[in-house]
């Protein structure tokens, strides 16, 4: 199986359509809810389809429609337990058989050749995500036009190529395939979604090591204009209402400074010590300008029983306290192993306890990935005679892309993403014993910038008022204009503005 670097697809050559003979099986799952006017014409499309129809399976999830929903040469399944896109994709899907899983809208009109110019991708490769070229029209017969932020980000981007690390936000369920195993190890569907649940898959499949691929030869349309055409304020002021605490990529969502997200954008494990060198680590991780970041603790957590004990002389002493510490800090989880992934977040970073952590250090590490789209910085912060002690910073989607092949992780990370050696004093990592006390320096600086802020506001004020009062005097016959101090400070506000 090819190996693809970053989302440069470009090293693939896939089959024309007709050229080829196909043999995984694709699932069609269309969400739909009270439109049997427009699966009466989307579903026939399907019947038509040059892709073998032994192959092809068809499956409406009907969201509760009455009547039910009647669709000929489809299995129609109800959807249970929630409603909305999203609870009707993950009923889909959960039905389907197919190796491959197509979502599909309910107003769609496919070219015949639409489901095999997808399938061709995936039978190149199993970490695919093919998006078909959506036209939207008023009525079936016309030609259509893409919607405008589709082709902005395409001609952008070099059809998503160097789409850097969110190919991702073209993903939508209008038309769109992605590998059955893939689904599943990304987590399937928000089924608590009703809008925007094809965005949030989207970057978790992202996570889970996907290439996104925009194939201009899967031609579809879309009857009538999205809801993002006709109502496109409204739609982003509902979903950006959650999308900040699921995609801790779109960064202007969280513009608050202390906010406590769902998904981190960093998580950080540290593996427990001792109480002092632990808490020092645990603590800088927290305390950084990067304030979406978490900390996974690692240690024996399940030996920790509450059976009578002497305080003081507990032989898990250390491992109680550190416990106690951040049994109620929501930015803290116990677990017995390092995760071998940080997803849905997009970074790990493991940092070996007794390390304390510069103000900007988390922040400045991830800035010097994502300029090369690094997939793995090593930071050396000391050697001695077990070798260089090191923290790590691991991008999520870079590790699950080399989990796919065989052969070491940093090896493949390296080839597919790329990688680099960094240094720790460089970046601001220092030993426990020499680091500075942390007290609040972020929020500190915060709170200076604030006043110095409402500073200069209060000086532009001051300088509008004088600019009106000297106006008002140059404008009143027999007053003098102002001279000497007023001059003098008209000048000072000024440079001060």
């Amino acid at each position: 199986m090819t190996r693809i670097r970053h989302n440069d697809y470009g090293v693939l050559r896939p089959p024309e359509p007709g050229t080829w003979r196909p043999s995984l099986k694709v699932s069609v799952v269309i969400p739909a809810y009270d439109c049997q006017e427009a699966l009466d014409r989307t579903v026939p499309a399907l019947a038509r389809q040059t892709y073998p129809a032994e192959l092809v399976e068809v499956i409406v999830a009907d969201d509760g429609s009455e009547p039910p929903l009647r669709v000929p040469g489809a299995r129609v399944v109800r959807v249970t337990g929630g409603w909305g896109r999203g609870a009707a994709r993950q009923a889909g899907q959960l039905a389907a058989t197919g190796d491959v899983i197509h979502w599909l809208d309910s107003d769609m009109i496919l070219a015949d050749d639409h489901l095999e110019a997808h399938m061709r991708w995936h039978h190149l490769i199993d970490y695919a995500v093919v998006i078909g070229d959506t036209r939207f029209v008023d009525a079936p017969g016309e030609e259509g036009v893409q919607s405008a932020y589709t082709r902005k980000i395409l001609e952008s981007t070099r059809r998503l190529k160097d789409a850097g690390a969110n190919p991702y936000l073209l993903h939508t369920g209008a038309s769109s395939s992605v590998r059955a195993d893939l689904l599943r190890a990304a987590g399937g569907v928000d089924a608590s979604l009703n809008m925007a649940e094809d965005t949030e898959l989207g970057y978790r499949l992202a996570q889970a090591g996907a290439v996104f691929i925009p194939d201009a030869e899967a031609r579809a349309w879309h009857v009538g204009p999205s809801t993002v055409m006709l109502r496109e304020r409204e739609v982003h002021r509902h979903n950006w209402s959650y999308l900040g605490d699921l995609i801790p990529d779109l960064r202007w969502l969280r513009a608050h400074p202390r906010r406590h997200w769902l998904v981190p954008y960093v998580r950080a494990a540290v593996t427990a010590t001792t109480y002092e060198e632990t808490r020092a680590t645990v603590d800088s991780a927290l305390a950084g300008t990067l304030t979406d970041a978490a900390v996974t603790l690692v240690g024996p957590w399940g030996k920790l029983t509450g059976e009578r004990r002497s305080n003081l002389d507990d032989p898990m002493l250390d491992l109680r306290l550190l416990h106690n510490l951040y049994a109620h800090e929501p930015r803290v989880e116990f677990a017995e192993d390092v995760p071998a992934s940080a997803a849905p977040a997009p970074f790990l970073v493991t940092l070996p306890a007794g390390w304390v952590l510069g103000a900007d250090t988390l922040a400045r590490l991830v800035k010097h990935a994502d300029r090369d789209l690094l997939g793995l910085v090593c930071v050396a912060l000391a050697e001695g005679s077990g070798g260089v002690v090191a923290a790590r910073l691991e991008r999520t989607a870079a590790f699950a892309r080399a989990a796919l092949f065989q052969g070491q992780a940093d090896d493949l990370v390296d080839e597919l993403f790329g990688s680099e050696w960094v240094s720790g004093a460089e970046y601001g990592v220092v030993p426990a014993g020499e680091a500075e006390p942390l007290s609040g320096e972020p929020a500190k600086w915060r709170a200076l910038a604030g006043q110095r802020l409402a500073e200069i506001k209060e000086l532009k004020a001051e300088v509008e008022r004088l600019s009106a009062e000297v106006e008002r005097l140059s404008e009143t016959p027999g007053e003098q204009q102002p001279r000497g101090p007023l001059n003098s400070i008209m000048r000072h506000l000024r440079s001060a503005g």
